[in-house]
């Protein structure tokens, strides 16, 4: 009858935090600067003015 059930194990239950911590003083990471709004907006500018010259040369030359 206890076919369809699942059992969970100890190990997968287990929310102790572990002894190693990341230091403070480490530097963040490339995705850090990519939720930067001013940055996104510059990537979005260049990214459309890509695409309306690519879209020129296509379409009208």
């Amino acid at each position: 009858m206890a076919d369809g059930c699942a059992i969970i194990a100890r190990e997968m239950v287990d929310t102790t935090q572990s002894e190693a911590a990341p230091p403070k003083d480490e530097p963040r990471g490339c995705l850090f600067a990519l939720s930067q709004p001013p940055l996104m907006i510059f990537l979005a500018v260049i990214g459309c003015l890509l695409l309306m010259a690519a879209l020129h040369d296509l379409l009208l030359l």
